[in-house]
């Protein structure tokens, strides 16, 4: 059978391949996308959306235990873990099952299986029904990323999960040990500490949510305290001996090791890059740390040759792999394309409370030379928080003194990851702090506090 050709072939239908794979079909190419697995990719089946969902019904059973709170009447609280499971799952399949009509009406075909490059412009596929060559001139790489697993702490999914054995447990856990903070690890961490499990997180930086500004990450620290769980920072999960229904984690502090027994462990210690058996070593294309490099367009310097998403290193987002997706997708078809600037791309964590961010920290900026003006406004200070029952956290912000750019904000508490982008459009316009005190907050609404850490930066808050 003579090979198919296109204009671009997509390697991989998660956020960034998709989003490619439409953006170029929209300006007239004739497109193709490689998917083995799911339409959505690890994402929209087993990451962003049905954790979101997983911990929607962690907030509301959150709630109904507050009812008094709000004058309400309650009782009885419980949940059924399969239903929320089941529930997750199900907003997962509406989702790829969107995805797939949006390829399809969008004209982009469709080839589920898995690619190779055996040559360059030349994709083959294994399908079902043997295997499908396809050509193109251009050729995307978004096959993303998976769990990083340590030697001694590969998960089972019986004793030892990764995220999709969490997304899917077998049972609640009891006594959880989490190994990691990062988003991954805090957000399962708290949907299951909510639920009731005893709660360990383990991690091996000096903070957890190590990424996030320092004052955010000891706010966090403080809150998931406060809400039962135990937090073991500068330490280090050494070994796990595992017997039935349980597991003895042998965790380094101080230098010294100490045992503490779990009946479930969750590993969230980062994640690799899917870059085996591509043939991308033979193609010439260069490989660190099992992510592939690439310039500020996405290209690999092998010529036609992109790669987008988490397979091309941090931050491992999928608003990023998506804006890269559009961005290569422009590039090729001969349009003007506007690069990634990762310090203006948000980070997002959905546990409780939410932290969100973007751009430098306090300390990073000081470090890189800026002479630095901080901005803090807390929850307690804003009506509509008080009024959702949600006073506890902080919106923080930082300026160069000398010109004003808003250089970062960070945020925790109730919804600021719904807030966090209004700092992102104002980093992408070039916004100075005067024209963020210039612009009028509606009232009463969580964005208030956004104007007044602003504000405060200057010595201008009006609410505290």
């Amino acid at each position: 059978m003579a090979a198919q050709s296109f204009d671009l072939i997509v390697i991989g239908a998660g956020p960034g391949g998709y989003v490619a794979a439409i953006r170029a079909a929209q300006l007239g190419l004739k497109t193709a996308v490689v998917e083995r697995e799911h339409l959505g990719g690890i994402c929209l089946n087993w990451g962003c959306i049905p954790t979101k969902a997983l911990l929607r019904s962690s907030e509301v059973f959150h709630l109904m235990e507050r009812a008094k709170d709000f004058g309400l009447k309650a009782e009885k609280i419980g949940y059924d873990l399969d239903a929320v499971v089941k529930r997750s799952r199900g907003v997962a399949g509406q989702l790829s099952g969107g995805i797939g009509h949006l390829l399809k009406k969008n004209k982009v075909t469709v080839v589920m299986g898995e690619a190779t490059i055996p040559a360059k412009g030349k994709v083959s596929v294994k399908t079902d029904k043997g295997s499908e060559e396809l050509t193109a001139k251009n050729i995307v790489l978004a096959t993303g990323a998976r769990a990083r697993e340590l030697p001694g702490l590969e998960a089972d999914g019986d004793l030892v999960w990764t995220y999709k054995h969490a997304l899917q447990p077998p049972r609640m856990p009891k006594k959880l040990l989490v190994i990691g903070s990062g988003a991954i690890g805090i957000e399962f961490a708290s949907f299951y500490n909510t639920l009731g499990a005893d709660t360990t997180v383990v991690e091996v930086m000096d903070r957890v949510l190590p990424v996030e500004d320092a004052e955010i990450s000891a706010f966090a620290k403080k809150a998931f305290i406060k809400q039962g769980m135990k937090i073991m920072e500068k330490a280090m999960v050494k070994q796990l001996d595992r017997a039935k229904g349980k597991v003895t984690a042998h965790i380094e502090v101080k230098g010294k090791v100490e045992k503490h027994d779990f009946d479930t462990v969750i590993s969230a210690v980062g994640i690799v890059g899917n870059i085996e058996n591509l043939g991308l070593e033979a193609l010439g294309v260069k490989i660190d740390r099992t992510h592939v490099v690439t310039d500020e367009f996405c290209r690999t310097g092998v010529d036609g040759l992109y790669a987008i998403g988490d397979i091309a290193g941090a931050p491992w987002l999928a608003h990023k792999a998506s804006h890269e997706g559009v961005m290569v997708a422009d590039l090729i078809a001969g349009k003007h394309a506007h690069p990634v600037k990762p310090e203006s791309i948000a980070g997002c964590t959905y546990c409780h409370p939410q932290v969100a961010s973007v751009g430098y920290s306090e300390a990073k900026a000081k470090e890189l030379g800026y002479d630095v003006k901080v901005g803090r406004f807390p929850f307690i200070g804003n009506g509509k928080a008080i009024a959702l029952g949600e006073p506890e956290g902080l919106v923080k912000t930082v300026f160069d003194a000398k010109t004003g750019e808003l250089l970062g904000a960070h945020m925790i508490g109730a919804e600021v990851t719904e807030l966090i982008q209004g700092y992102v459009v104002g980093r992408q316009l070039e916004t100075t702090e005067e024209d963020l005190m210039n612009t009028v907050f509606p009232h009463p609404t969580l964005s208030e506090m956004m104007h007044e850490s602003v504000l405060d930066a200057y010595g201008r808050a009006i609410h505290m």
